[in-house]
């Protein structure tokens, strides 16, 4: 029997549990990882909401971020690209919603 020094960090349990229960989708993929893309503030303020032919439609909270996010759709999908390949979105719809709760 061997033992160990010191106890595994529970994160990595966790993360490995919440993969292999999440739905194998375009749009679950695009929710794990966005508010890593999207950056903190913009992310903490959006949330993917639906997927429909390859498009995923992002509700904010504020008509700004909207606007915002919009202008940014070619480097959120660059970036969706590299983190997701072919899992990633052909594009990205905004709208205004409640995206803060």
């Amino acid at each position: 029997m061997s033992r160990r020094s010191a106890p595994r960090q529970a994160s990595a349990a966790f993360r490995a549990a919440r993969q292999q229960v999440a739905p194998r989708t375009g749009l679950a993929a695009v929710q794990e990882v966005w508010r890593e893309i999207a950056g903190e503030y913009l992310g903490a303020r959006s949330t993917p909401v639906s997927e429909r032919a390859g498009t995923v439609t992002v509700e904010c909270s504020e008509a700004v971020l909207t606007q915002e996010l919009d202008l940014m759709q070619d480097q959120l999908l660059e970036r969706l690209r590299a983190e997701l390949g072919e899992r990633s979105p052909k594009a990205l719809k905004f709208r205004l919603g409640d995206a803060a709760k």
